[in-house]
Order: C-alpha cells, then sequence, then structure tokens
C-alpha cells in the first residue's frame, strides 16, 4: 500500500506506471502566522478590551452616577479581572480623562504640523477644526462615548477638578510648541501663553455653555466650540 501525501486528495499514485504523471497538488498546510500579524491581533483584542471596559464604566457613570461606581462593578459588567482593568487605566478617574487626553494629543499633533508662519492663533484655530472634525464625523459608537464622557464630567466636580488639571497641561503644551515656531523664549516671553489662554478659555467657555444648555450631540458641541473659538478674535479687535 502506497502512503498518501499530506494534504493530496487524489488518493494513491499508479507505481505501475513507467512514467506517472503529474498528480494534483492538494492545499498547501498553513504556516505560522507572521509575528507582524500576532502583534496585529493582540492591538485589536486589546483595544477591544479597553473600549469595553470604556464603554461599561460610562454607562455605569451616567446611570447610578461616578462617585457610586466601583471597579469591581466595571470589571464585573465586562466579566474580566481587576488586574485587566488596572492594565489599562491607573484609577477610575482614567477611564473618562483618558479618553479627553486622546483629543489633547490630536491638537498637538495637528498644531505641530501647522505651515511655518501661519499666526499662532490662526494655527491654534485650526488645529482645533481637525479635533472637532473628530469628533463630529466619528463613528457612532465614538459619538456616543464623547457624549456620555461630557455628561460625567459636568456632572462630577471631582472630574471638574481633574478637567482643569488637565487643560493646564494642555496650555502649556501648546504654548511651548507656539513658544518654538516664533522661536521665542517661552520663559521671558509671556505672549505664547497669552494666546493659549484665550484659546483655551474660549474652548471651556463653549463646552461648559453646550453643557448649560444640555446640548451633547457631538456635532452640535463640535461646531459651537470652533463658533466660539473663531469669536475671539472679533472680542479682542472690538472690545479689548
Amino acid at each position: 500500500m502506497s502512503a498518501v501525501p499530506a494534504g493530496d486528495p487524489s488518493g494513491p499514485t499508479d507505481h505501475g506506471s513507467a512514467n506517472p504523471g503529474p498528480t494534483e497538488a492538494g492545499p498547501p498546510e498553513p504556516g505560522p502566522v507572521p509575528a507582524r500579524a500576532l502583534a496585529g491581533l493582540r492591538e485589536r483584542k486589546k483595544q477591544r478590551t479597553r473600549l469595553a471596559l470604556v464603554d461599561a464604566a460610562l454607562e455605569l457613570f451616567v446611570s447610578q452616577g461616578y462617585e457610586a461606581t466601583t471597579i469591581d462593578e466595571i470589571v464585573a459588567a465586562v466579566e474580566v479581572s481587576q488586574r485587566t482593568f488596572f492594565r489599562y487605566f491607573a484609577t477610575k478617574e482614567d477611564v473618562v480623562t483618558s479618553f479627553l487626553g486622546e483629543h489633547d494629543q490630536l491638537l498637538a499633533e495637528s498644531l505641530a504640523a501647522r505651515p511655518p508662519g501661519e499666526r499662532p492663533f490662526a494655527a491654534l484655530y485650526e488645529s482645533l477644526r481637525v479635533v472637532l472634525r473628530t469628533i463630529a464625523e466619528g463613528d457612532p459608537a465614538d459619538s456616543a462615548r464623547f457624549r456620555r464622557v461630557r455628561q460625567v464630567i459636568e456632572a462630577t466636580p471631582s472630574l471638574m477638578a481633574a478637567q482643569m488639571a488637565r487643560y493646564g497641561a494642555a496650555t502649556e503644551a501648546l504654548a511651548a510648541e507656539i513658544a518654538r515656531r516664533e522661536d521665542v523664549d517661552p520663559v521671558e516671553d509671556l505672549r505664547p501663553r497669552i494666546v493659549v489662554a484665550f484659546f483655551m478659555a474660549a474652548t471651556k467657555v463653549a463646552f461648559e455653555d453646550c453643557a448649560r444648555l444640555d446640548i451633547w450631540e457631538p456635532a452640535t458641541v463640535a461646531a459651537r466650540v470652533e463658533q466660539a473659538v473663531a469669536l475671539v478674535g472679533r472680542t479682542m479687535r472690538d472690545w479689548v
């Protein structure tokens, strides 16, 4: 009896023939998964787990309050361990602030990419528009997260304090980038910090105004923030 080659569906070859013809090749055996593909799969799985934790946490924060929600309840909703939670977030607060931190990073990257010679406030404004388009045009899941994050922050004094700390850190980073672009000393020259302070104040006022008017839809919030920042230039020209 002749052995059938692994994966060959054609059966045993005819050894009675002096010149056997070619046999039909079977499908190749699967080889090892490339390391890059494995790394991609791991990253996607990690991202899914992280977003599942964010979504579960935000749902609990909205329904029963941020302070009343425990990490045990969050991990139970996702059916993972506390150890898994702390692999992604240092604290419960990070679940909320890390989402907005991604917007801060995008703003900083967009500012660094603006054309040289562009006036500082214009560069800040155009960089903000990139972030606002990302918010307004995000997929429905991201839009829902943004809406819940804003609702939770506005309803939670401790998160409002964290929000102010985030504004402070973002202000320093943006002022340093404006100073670099304008080739001035950020310690001796106050102008970078002044222009960024006007810019950040406008965004803060716009977000707070949306909360006051119970506006949470990302596209509407984005439009109102953009309008508020555009108003700064006219206000400074007319009122100062």
